[in-house]
């Protein structure tokens, strides 16, 4: 009947919210454990899937398919836009080898082993190139998350790698996979030129969308300042849809619009940032707990025997020896290198990639899905869970201020002649223990506001700054260097 109708939706809206909820709720569990959180969205969808606690059946690999890269688009598009362009510039050529030789020696490495433990080579081939990228919702999160401070050259290289590797491997999966259905197509010849063209297109139009989207951004005047953020989640679709379109790589594409539009002045950027982090989030909840209902727990402990020595040898052997190699030519500390190829963390996007597969109709396709989602579940429990221990006994942590207890920040719909800057005051500073008329700020700049614990402190001439402050400056642009001298670097 028609008034029984809304009874379906609001069924589905509150299993839906009572998952979100949970799992957001679960995530706490993270900071205690080290638990990536990727790991208790997954659960969380397991316990709901058919052979869990609440038995919602679910077993469309399509939707899936389709929903995990709508998701993984927002992700990696938040990634980008909160990657300083400096990061990107300092590990550039490293953060390159490394998503595009090191995504095709690992999943050389990985077929390997799977070969020699008895896996055909169709499957070898298979589970090699699904599972041969890490994943950047899951480093994002462990890094931004694990409340550590990483060296800027570790913390970024992991970062800008796991952003930029995902189109390599699409496209070895695509290719494996071709290549199985069509033996006597002959792709081999093909291959690098298939390499040079997703990339090559995929990143020119995600600079080109970018820089217009910006530009658009600018110029167009909203009455809402809301549309503005609807404005970037357009830009943020075409910069995928584009270049797939195209015969480019739309991930790579949505990363590097990303990067050139968080990287320009932009009207409300502040919210804009919320927004989409905020979407980022979502995006990686539902994406996670819809790939936790896909997976059958019965039919992991089947292939738990083949499965788990492969997570194990891609965790402990494959991806440590590629990294070492790849980057060998850029000089990395010996700790630095042993750091990053152990924190090498899969998610989201191999096992959307192990959906492939099963949409092209490969042989023993759901068999590769279950050891490819095996090897994720591992392979981030053992480094995810070790990522702060890790970097301590390393010594690779950055001497970062502590975060302010509070947040000032400026919203305006255009550019303003002069920002906001926030500097921590360190008891090695000059100014520490200095009243606030002492200091030689140019004329056109001032001190705004202090934090000083949980206490706000109205700036005076005579207020002296105290080691721990957190301090807010009013500075033009030209005078940005000379502040900096005095005060250090601001806080990011």
């Amino acid at each position: 009947m028609l008034s029984q109708e809304p009874i379906p939706t609001a069924i589905l809206l509150a299993v839906f919210g009572l998952m979100l909820l949970v799992s957001v709720l679960s995530s706490r569990a993270t900071e205690r454990l080290g638990v990536p959180v990727a790991l208790i969205f997954l659960g969380i969808g397991m316990l709901a899937g058919s052979e869990g606690i609440v038995g919602i059946p679910f077993e469309d690999y399509r939707l899936a398919y389709r929903l995990g890269t709508i998701a993984l688009v927002l992700i990696l598009f938040d990634g980008g836009f909160n990657t300083p362009i400096s990061m990107v510039r300092r590990v550039a050529a490293p953060a390159a080898v490394l998503a595009t030789l090191g995504v095709v020696g690992t999943a050389a490495l990985l077929a390997l082993g799977a070969h020699l433990i008895g896996f055909s080579t169709a499957e070898s081939l298979l589970v090699g190139a699904v599972a041969s990228s890490t994943d950047a919702a899951a480093v994002f999160a462990v890094l931004r998350g694990s409340g550590i401070h990483l060296r800027r050259r570790v913390g970024a290289t992991l970062e800008v790698e796991s952003g930029a590797n995902d189109p390599m491997a699409v496209i070895l999966t695509m290719l494996v996979a071709e290549s199985l259905l069509n033996p006597g197509l002959g792709l081999g010849w093909h291959i690098p030129a298939m390499i040079a063209l997703q990339l090559g297109v995929g990143g020119a139009l995600g600079a080109t969308i970018g820089f217009g989207a910006r530009e658009l951004l600018m110029r167009t005047r909203l009455q809402a300042g809301g549309l503005y953020a609807v404005m970037l989640l357009g830009a943020a679709s075409l910069a995928y849809a584009v270049p797939t379109l195209l015969q480019g790589s739309g991930f790579l594409s949505v990363y590097v619009a990303g990067i050139v539009l968080g990287n320009g002045k932009l009207p409300y950027r502040v919210g804009l940032q919320r927004v989409h982090d905020a979407l980022a989030w979502l995006s990686q909840v539902t994406m996670f707990v819809m790939l936790g209902l896909l997976v059958f727990p019965s039919r992991l402990l089947e292939i738990a025997p083949v499965a788990l020595p492969l997570a194990l040898f891609l965790t402990v052997v494959a991806r440590p020896v590629v990294v070492w190699i790849c980057l060998l030519p850029f000089r990395y500390p010996g700790r630095e290198v042993a750091y990053i190829g152990w924190v090498g963390l899969r998610g989201a996007v191999p096992i959307v990639l192990a959906t492939f597969p099963v949409l092209a109709g490969t042989s023993g396709a759901e068999r590769i899905f279950d050891i490819v989602f095996f090897i994720v579940v591992i392979g981030s429990i053992i480094p995810g869970a070790t990522v702060s221990w890790l970097a301590r006994r390393l010594r690779l942590e950055a001497a970062d201020p502590p975060a302010p207890p509070a947040v000032l920040e400026i919203e305006s719909m255009q550019p303003l002649n002069g920002e906001l800057l926030s500097f921590y005051v360190d008891e090695a500073l000059p100014v520490a223990g200095v009243r606030i008329d002492e200091i030689p700020l140019p004329e056109s700049s001032a001190v705004t506001l202090i934090v000083r614990g949980a206490e706000l402190v109205a700036p005076r001439p005579n207020t002296v700054l105290q080691p721990g402050d957190h301090v807010y400056v009013f500075a033009h642009e030209e005078d940005r260097a000379l502040i900096q001298l005095m005060l250090g670097r601001p806080e990011s």
